[in-house]
């Protein structure tokens, strides 16, 4: 199961990453700061550190989660290497259809924000870790991309409880130093172009992240069924990318001031 654990791990960093980009994540880009941080009477890298401390709890439950269900699947006895494979392409697949829209659809996906009302109303430690448990935990807040599904379904096809649940507190490392960019965010004219080059980069993560998951079913099909394998994933994954990549030129495309979907979200 080497292979599943590293497709595991690759699929929880770069999930964690594009995550980052959904309406918390920008709150979080937005609220914690150095420039709201001082206003505040704090200084942001305790904040910081006090998110991140939360955000790899949240990691470590989602974890607990991805243990159990790793066991529950080793109960059912051994695990065919081939079947468990197979198993990753086709999750993968789906999921690199829904990110890339391929169907002109994707999976449904849990729309919540955090509670800013927290900011004003508790402790510094206990909104900052707060914000990192709910975001970390992958599920608790906005899920943006297919990918976070993706994970639960490699960390359990591991059949193995202590890999799983590393995957799981990766994750939450990785979302949680996603605040670090906010680091030089000392001013509102720092803000606001901090924000304008952060939103151009979002249509790109969302192509990078299909591009992993398709990129996930190709190793998978092929470690599976070979070159056969491989050959149908490729087909499947160009054709997600091309959408992908058509949904981002049209979103591009879209005249200034229109909401994006993160926005008619929020």
């Amino acid at each position: 199961m080497t292979v599943l654990l590293l497709l595991g791990a690759v699929v929880a960093v770069c999930a964690a990453v594009r995550s980052t980009w959904s309406p918390c994540g920008q709150s979080m880009l937005s609220s914690i700061t150095p420039l709201s941080e001082r206003s505040r009477g704090h200084r942001f890298g305790v904040t910081a550190a006090w998110f991140v401390t939360g955000s790899t709890l949240g990691g470590a439950t989602l974890g607990l989660g991805l243990a159990a269900v790793a066991a529950a699947v080793a109960r059912l006895g051994p695990v065919p290497v081939g079947a468990a494979l197979a198993v990753a392409a086709i999750a993968a697949a789906v999921a690199a259809a829904s990110d890339g829209r391929v169907f002109g659809r994707s999976l449904p996906f849990h729309c919540r924000q955090v509670n800013e009302l927290w900011l004003n109303r508790y402790r510094r430690w206990v909104y900052a870790a707060g914000f990192g448990w709910q975001i970390g935990t992958g599920f608790a807040t906005f899920v943006l991309t297919a990918g976070v599904y993706l994970l639960v379904v490699l960390a359990a096809l591991t059949a193995d409880p202590r890999a799983a649940f590393a995957l799981g507190v990766g994750f939450g490392v990785v979302r949680g130093l996603g605040i670090l960019p906010a680091r030089r965010i000392t001013s509102p004219v720092a803000l606001a172009a901090f924000h304008r080059r952060f939103d151009a980069w979002g249509p790109v993560t969302r192509v990078a992240m299909t591009g992993v998951e398709c990129g996930v079913a190709v190793v998978a099909a092929a470690a599976a069924l070979g070159a056969p394998g491989a050959v149908l994933a490729g087909i499947g994954a160009t054709a997600a990318l091309v959408t992908g990549l058509t949904v981002r030129r049209k979103h591009a495309a879209r005249p200034q001031g229109t909401p994006t979907v993160a926005a008619t979200a929020r």
